[in-house]
């Protein structure tokens, strides 16, 4: 191997939280509905089996910073048994070939499609193979520290969430806030046609198809090209987790 440069993928852990002793607690699926409701103006009764998601509280979130989610956030099972948790996830998954996929021209709030992903994918004349580690960009890390972020960038659909792990892929990215459409989004549609099924739905292809995603990446438009390069995405071992922060960075050979 010749001469390499890291590339920091991440946002930064805001400075104070961090200097705490951890007092690790875990929030169930249960009581994650209300926060749930409240977020996407909807009833319990539209969420997958009337349940919610988990986060774990060590005096911050575990999904603060750059982090990766594990299957035990989406639901309590996955592929037809109990979801794995952060710390239960096979470290091979987490170094990869990375390839970036350019969706910055997507409006804010708007669903990536499988046409999307396929023409991004022919435009860098690249094709998916298993194991890649896929980080899409939608621009939205530029408003980090802003109060625009939080609503900023395209989000992933069940169907092209669906397509890329078909692929034989494990890991995905985004540098936007969450994986899915923001949230003002899916509220947006939802209380137009009350279809509940386009509710979370790129984090709940992980009841049917085991995988993970790195949420509030940065940087990618500071890697050289779009693929020809490694990332690690090692997540912190919280046990019983349902994500792990991780300091992402992008390996290049020079």
């Amino acid at each position: 191997m010749g001469k390499i440069r890291i590339i920091d993928l991440g946002v930064p852990i805001e400075p104070g939280l961090a200097n705490n002793t951890p007092e690790i607690q875990h929030v169930s699926h249960a009581t994650g509905v209300p926060g749930m409701m409240a977020s996407f103006g909807c009833q319990k009764e539209d969420l997958s089996s009337g349940l919610g998601w988990a986060v774990d509280m060590v005096k911050m979130s575990t999904h603060d910073g750059t982090h990766v989610d594990a299957p035990w956030h989406y639901a309590p099972t996955s592929e037809g048994k109990k979801a794995r948790t952060i710390d239960q996830m096979p470290l091979e998954w987490f170094y990869s070939d990375g390839v970036v996929i350019d969706m910055r021209h997507k409006p804010h709030g708007s669903g990536i499609t499988i046409e999307d992903m396929k023409a991004a994918l022919k435009k860098i004349n690249y094709t998916l193979k298993p194991n890649d580690i896929v980080c899409i960009q939608t621009g939205a890390d530029k408003l980090w520290g802003t109060p625009n972020y939080f609503g900023a960038g395209c989000g992933m659909t069940r169907e092209s969430t669906l397509w890329v792990l078909n692929q034989g892929i494990h890991v995905v990215g985004t540098d936007a806030w969450g994986w899915d459409r923001p949230f003002w989004a899916q509220k947006e549609e939802f209380q137009k046609n009350h279809d509940k099924s386009i509710l979370w739905a790129g984090h709940y292809v992980g009841i049917e198809k085991e995988y993970c995603h790195i949420e509030k990446l940065a940087n990618l438009d500071k890697l050289p090209r779009p693929y020809g390069f490694k990332i690690a995405c090692f997540p912190i071992k919280v046990v019983g987790g349902s994500a792990g922060w991780s300091r992402v960075v992008g390996i290049v050979e020079e």
